[in-house]
């Protein structure tokens, strides 16, 4: 509990449309730099991708225990909860993308190359 107050203690008041403009930028940025992964790295980033959901929901499990009203818990649960839709659907891509690398049987009867 005191290591979320003393975290929060220090911060500076950043006026509201900063922070807006700095979500929007990070949302386009984001958008552009996925855009440009070629399908070869889809695998590797879908794995850290998962890694850091796998914090931001451990995060959100942490600061719920301390949040204070109803809204506080109300936007600590739809985030937990999409950020457990993130991980496990990440991890999901993930095995289906490594499925496609594995090796097939050849039907049986067929002559082995």
């Amino acid at each position: 509990m005191s290591l979320v107050i003393a975290a929060t203690e220090g911060a500076s008041q950043v006026p509201l449309i900063i922070e807006i403009a700095i979500v929007v930028l990070s949302g386009f940025l984001g958008f552009q730099l996925i855009s440009k992964v070629p399908n070869t790295l889809h695998t590797p980033l879908m794995s850290g991708t998962n890694a850091i959901h796998g914090i931001v929901l451990l995060g959100g499990l942490l600061v719920i225990g301390v949040a204070e009203g109803f809204v506080n818990d109300l936007i600590l649960v739809i985030a937990i909860a999409f950020g457990t839709i993130n991980v496990v659907g990440g991890f999901l891509v993930t095995d289906r993308m490594l499925e496609m690398f594995k090796r097939k049987d050849p039907p049986q009867g067929a002559p082995e190359a």
